[in-house]
């Protein structure tokens, strides 16, 4: 027994019972020190209600009528996955690569734990951390280690959390949480918008190499990229595949033929400059921002989901035909004005243009003369600019030439509407919205609108006892106060001393229209605008005679509304573009119920259609019978403004109202003949082709052969043929422009 006695009092005993107590110790302590951070002695952890509804950043997304994404308003880049939308091959790079027993432990691995801890701490960082571990940092962001106890403090509270997350979600979930919190590079935010920017696609479409280059950029957004870094993230990629094979999630001869083929992307980084109906989507983000300012949401990072109107098809024909026609009529142009400059003497417009560029300001800034800026204008740099033929092309140019050259390009806004619902289904506010910014479409976005006015002239007489049938003097008219105010008509070809309120509109007669405006009583002006206020127009009509001509500069999103009233018996619809907003949890917070009046009675309303439906047949729009052949029930007005600067063309079918406008930014520029500048020869072709491609695409929308009958007897005379003049001689369509 004397080697036991001798056993513990030597020292190895004492070693031994030093070590255990050691031990013993440090397990209370770090018990202790955990206990102590879960309390929140270091810091406080994250609260349970946001374990719930963690806070990340989500871009707000919109979407057209039938449920198609449109585009998004984000800080970051990001729209939350759902699992079912993860394909089985991006999970299992996800765990082969970070965390291969992510379904056995319960947010720790303890297989691993004490390698972490001595890595980490040594600040070495290792991959063993679980993917539970890896969510709470991106759910929970810390500051920045700035001391070893920074460290373990910051480790053992993502511990913490870890557990605490694998408490209220399921596996699954976790899964989609992660893949929704992690960056991908090139300003995309979870795996959703990653998958889209990197190879066109959903989530669930990745195939097996396509999912390890993703999961391989979580070690390195930049690294690892394959556009900034193609080699490493090859390489990378390859090392995911080969965990997914080590793991049995892909086979032996799949592995070797995954890892022979090159990184196929089809990349496109979003931006608000492409996509469909980029104008819309911007004058709706700034509708939006004062929206959630006013009821406490952040449009860039709250996930709202925002249901517009737009029908996606309808937006690319109208966008598709709207760049064509605008391309064509710009090469009349060019060809129109060749070695001359459009605006002559008067070059005023370029030189308030320049002021209100960038560089002119900023140099102002800088304490610069006028002089010297002028003279920097006018030295010529490297630029890039944008052409119809060319795409956009490098060039070398003046700045004051740039301008210059803009000025140049035709501008054009079209926008279509259900006139029984006030849903805008297609909205082109211009044709190259990088480049050109403005939306022509915007309400703010005001020009005067010319013959486009004159139906308001004739829907007063009307809906004030006349009928289209009524014989009106077609000679000069005088108004009391006016004495100056002599207008003529467009062409003075045309000598019928008299003619129908019928023909006087088909055929855009202003000596017509304003002899029907003399006949309203001496008030005649103002119950014209009163007639124009109920049919939504909200602009300021001055109350002066040639105000009946469309002298008013109006909004087309005002005259699609006016129009449509038309269309739908005489009631005006306030026109939409979002039905809905719903926020990221589902629920609906804001509802765009249609607001509508009665604007004019049934029957007027009716006439009016019938009306402007001969426009189309045998007057100043009867090219989209007899050469376009649109079919169905349809009406239409041109608008022309004197000197051309603005062309215009709204027409009405029973279930769709589309309007448009044409011109340059600046007034002064235009063509010089009506044959190329009237409103028949600029925008109406516009519409016809628009309408063209619509008919003849089946089941896009319901065409009507003829206009609804009012629900009681017609007590207005409509067929004026007894009262037209066989000996009236046969008048150009566009005469009347």
């Amino acid at each position: 027994m004397s080697w036991k006695n001798n056993f513990w009092k030597s020292p190895y005993w004492k070693f031994i019972k030093f070590l255990w107590l050691g031990a013993f110790v440090g397990l209370l302590l770090f018990s202790g020190l955990i206990t102590a951070i879960g309390m929140g002695w270091f810091g406080q952890l994250p609260p349970i209600e946001e374990l719930e509804n963690p806070k990340t950043q989500l871009a707000s997304e919109v979407f057209a009528e039938d449920g198609t994404l449109l585009g998004k308003y984000y800080f970051q880049n990001r729209s939350n996955a759902n699992y079912e939308d993860l394909s089985p091959q991006l999970i299992n790079a996800l765990i082969a690569t970070e965390d291969v027993r992510f379904y056995e432990h319960s947010g720790i691995d303890n297989r691993r734990l004490f390698t972490i801890i001595i890595y980490n701490l040594i600040g070495r960082r290792q991959g063993g951390s679980t993917i539970s571990q890896q969510l709470a940092k991106n759910l929970f962001p810390r500051k920045k280690f700035k001391s070893f106890k920074d460290k373990a403090v910051t480790k053992i509270q993502e511990w913490i959390t870890a557990v605490f997350i694998e408490q209220r979600y399921t596996k699954d979930e976790i899964l989609t949480m992660y893949f929704n919190t992690v960056e991908f590079g090139n300003n995309s935010f979870g795996i959703r918008s990653a998958s889209k920017t990197y190879f066109g696609k959903s989530p669930k479409e990745l195939n097996a190499p396509e999912a390890a280059v993703l999961v391989g950029m979580l070690k390195g957004p930049t690294k690892f990229n394959p556009i900034r870094n193609p080699e490493n993230a090859y390489n990378r990629r390859n090392t995911v595949l080969n965990q997914m094979g080590k793991a049995s999630f892909i086979s032996e001869d799949s592995l070797a033929y995954f890892k022979k083929q090159p990184i196929q992307l089809q990349f496109q980084e979003e931006s608000h400059n492409e996509g469909l109906a980029t104008y819309f989507r911007e004058t709706l983000r700034i509708e939006l921002i004062d929206w959630c300012e006013e009821n406490g949401y952040n449009i860039y990072k709250d996930g709202l989901k925002i249901y517009t109107t737009i029908n996606p098809t309808l937006q690319k024909i109208a966008e598709e035909v709207v760049a064509s026609n605008v391309k064509d009529q710009q090469r009349k142009f060019y060809a129109h004005w060749k070695g001359r400059e459009p605006w002559g003497k008067f070059n005023e417009g370029i030189v308030q243009a320049m002021k209100r560029s960038d560089r002119y300001i900023i140099a102002k800034k800088l304490g610069k003369s006028d002089e010297s800026i002028k003279a920097e204008f006018n030295v010529k740099v490297k630029m890039r600019v944008f052409s119809y033929n060319r795409g956009e092309i490098d060039t070398i140019m003046s700045p004051l030439d740039s301008i210059k050259y803009y000025k140049f390009f035709l501008q054009c806004g079209f926008v279509s509407m259900d006139p029984t619902t006030g849903r805008i289904k297609a909205w082109v506010g211009g044709h190259n919205y990088k480049y050109f910014k403005y939306d022509h479409v915007n309400i703010s976005a005001k020009r005067q609108v010319g013959s486009t006015f004159k139906p308001f002239v004739y829907t007063a007489a009307v809906d004030n006892g006349f009928s289209p049938c009524t014989m009106v003097p077609n000679k000069p008219v005088s108004f009391e106060g006016y004495p100056d105010y002599n207008p003529s008509n467009a062409d003075e070809k045309f000598s019928t001393p008299t003619m129908t309120m019928y023909r006087g509109l088909k055929l855009s007669f202003n000596l017509i229209c304003l002899n029907v405006l003399k006949m309203l009583g001496d008030d005649g002006i103002k119950t014209v605008i009163d007639y124009a206020t109920r049919l939504g127009i909200k602009s300021k009509i001055e109350p002066y005679p040639a105000s009946a001509l469309g002298t008013a500069d109006i909004s087309l999103y005002e005259m699609i509304g006016a129009y449509s009233a038309f269309a739908n018996k005489g009631v005006w619809t306030k026109p939409i573009y979002y039905t809905k907003i719903v926020d990221k949890n589902g629920n609906v917070i804001f509802e765009n119920m249609p607001q509508t009046k009665e604007a004019l009675s049934e029957q007027t309303a009716y006439v009016m259609c019938k009306m402007l439906e001969q426009t189309t047949t045998t007057g100043t729009a009867a090219k989209i019978k007899y050469q376009y052949k649109i079919p169905g029930a349809c009406g239409g007005k041109t608008g022309t403004t004197q000197n051309y600067s603005d062309a215009w063309f709204m027409g009405i079918t029973p279930t769709l109202v589309s309007g448009l406008w044409m011109g340059w930014e600046d007034r002064a520029i235009h063509f010089r003949t009506m044959d190329l500048g009237s409103g028949a020869a600029l925008a109406m072709p516009v519409w016809a082709e628009y309408m063209q491609k619509v008919t003849a695409t089946p089941g896009l929308i319901n065409i009507v052969n003829e206009w609804p009958s009012p629900q009681s007897p017609l007590n207005i005379e409509i067929n004026c043929d007894k009262f037209e003049s066989e000996s009236e001689e046969k008048v150009d369509f566009m005469e009347g422009e």
